[in-house]
């Protein structure tokens, strides 16, 4: 037995080292980020540079470049309060979580085991128990301690471990992305909600001057009707235009009312327990640095989250080419057996044993090169998924940049037209008064003033929704350097 020990010792110190020695190889790719099209430079931003870029898009509040309290606050809000990005994270954690149980995967598994075994002699039935002896009275009962350590790894000599490690940290990562992402999806669309009930309330103020208006167009027609100078039909007409006037001004209050019900919703709270009072129209249009198509990679966490999902894919391809080779089993167990519990620990009643085994699939009808091919497939998806996602992205901006200098063109026509319209609308009305006009005329004006006035306000509200998405189309405030690397 002496001589024994030593050439189990050895040779199972020579399995240890030839498992570490192979530990540092991994089979499959290594992975490269694949290549995105996303051009030299944006197609829509020729000729178009803001003032002071550095002021704008990138800072991490970027709501903050509208100028509005009451939509910091409620931005806030969404980062804290709305359940959809709660969940969001709790997703993150889960994928996380994971991460740190496959690299468990790289140690080895310990086990205790505390039994005892009492035993009938003479004849009678053997009765086995754990925790408790047990016996038939007036028979021979022999109990035997026994608490036993074992241990079992399985080297991870071919990386299949580190490689699953590798894809559930890029799948980690995928997740704080698609968190990140869901974070931006709900901050754009809180100062899309902000800005269209500040829109309402200014379309609001509009109306109910313009139905004022109506509202001494209709006594003047009145007057002219009681002195005979005009017709029933032209009283009738005032009528119908001012009760047509409030009756907008009506619709309007319950278009807000179910837009701040959606602001509510988003920055987690029940809708009675939000309320926000009308405001003038006071939100900055911001300038917005539009840099080179490939930051877009750098600074969307959509982006990101595709790129990481490749990285996951290429990973499951060395998971599963690792099958092809055998996997290497390290086992060991020691202890102690005596049946006198005060004599337990005693050197002469230890035990131990190591021992090492290796298995190795020699048929499987192609089972595993399937596999392969189905990882290497997958690889290829989330490829193209990226691909498309690099290629949405550069879209997204390149049709707000188009939206941004187009509307600034269009609300510069559209103001003077609105002037133009208020003016003629000023001298219709003094005209019909003076009697020298009829009152189609009147009409006509007005409605040619309310509707100039309300299409310039509709295009000043749509140029600042649509820097809303063109920052959210650049990322926000978000940079791929945010993701975790644990």
């Amino acid at each position: 037995m002496a001589t024994r020990k030593p050439l189990i010792l050895r040779a199972s110190t020579a399995v240890l080292l030839l498992a570490t020695t192979l530990g540092g190889c991994m089979v499959g790719p290594t992975y490269r980020r694949p290549s995105a099209p996303t051009g030299a430079t944006f197609k829509e931003a020729e000729g178009w540079a803001p003032a002071h870029p550095s002021d704008a898009a990138d800072r991490k509040d970027w709501w903050t470049v509208f100028g509005d309290p009451i939509l910091d606050d409620l931005e806030a809000r969404v980062n804290v309060s709305n359940q959809n990005l709660v969940a969001a994270e709790a997703a993150y954690r889960q994928a996380h979580d994971l991460v740190a149980q496959d690299r468990a995967a790289l140690f080895p598994t310990l086990n205790l085991d505390l039994s005892d075994t009492a035993a009938q002699s003479g004849g009678g039935t053997s009765i086995i128990t754990n925790g408790v002896s047990a016996g038939i009275p007036g028979s021979g009962v022999r109990t035997t301690y026994e608490p036993t350590l074992g241990a079992s790894w399985a080297p991870d000599i071919w990386g299949s471990v580190r490689r699953t490690i590798q894809g559930a940290k890029a799948s980690a990562q995928a997740s704080a992305a698609t968190l990140a992402n869901a974070r931006l999806s709900a901050q754009t669309e809180m100062a899309a909600d902000y800005i269209l009930l500040r829109q309402y309330d200014e379309e609001h103020r509009l109306l109910q001057a313009a139905a004022d208006a109506y509202g001494r167009t209709l006594a003047i027609t009145q007057n002219k009707y009681k002195s005979g100078v005009a017709a029933r039909s032209d009283v009738l007409t005032a009528q119908s235009q001012y009760q047509s006037a409030q009756a907008s001004v009506i619709d309007l209050i319950q278009q807000r009312a179910k837009t701040e019900h959606a602001i509510a919703l988003l920055a987690g709270e029940a809708p009675a327990a939000l309320t926000l009072a009308p405001a003038p129209w006071s939100l900055k249009l911001p300038e917005i640095p539009a840099s080179a198509p490939s930051t877009l990679l750098e600074r969307r966490p959509d982006v990101a989250s595709a790129e990481r999902a490749v990285d996951s894919a290429n990973a499951q391809i060395g998971v599963q080419i690792s099958a092809y080779f055998p996997t290497l089993t390290l086992t060991g167990q020691g202890g102690y057996a005596s049946s006198q519990l005060g004599q337990l620990f005693n050197a002469s009643n230890s035990f131990w044993s190591v021992g090492a085994s290796a298995a190795e699939t020699l048929f499987d009808a192609g089972a595993r090169a399937a596999k392969v091919r189905q990882a290497r497939d997958a690889y290829d998806q989330a490829v193209a998924n990226y691909r498309q996602t690099v290629l949405t992205a550069v879209g997204q901006v390149e049709d707000n940049l188009a939206a941004q200098r187009v509307l600034a063109a269009e609300q510069v026509m559209q103001k003077a037209a609105a002037d133009s319209a208020s003016a003629s609308e000023t001298i219709a009305r003094n005209e019909y008064a003076a009697g020298t006009v009829d009152f189609t005329s009147v009409v006509i004006a007005e409605t040619t003033a309310i509707t100039a006035r309300n299409s310039e306000l509709g295009i000043e509200a749509e140029r600042l929704t649509t820097a809303v998405d063109l920052i959210e189309a650049l990322g926000g405030g978000w940079k791929v350097e945010d993701l975790p690397r644990d």
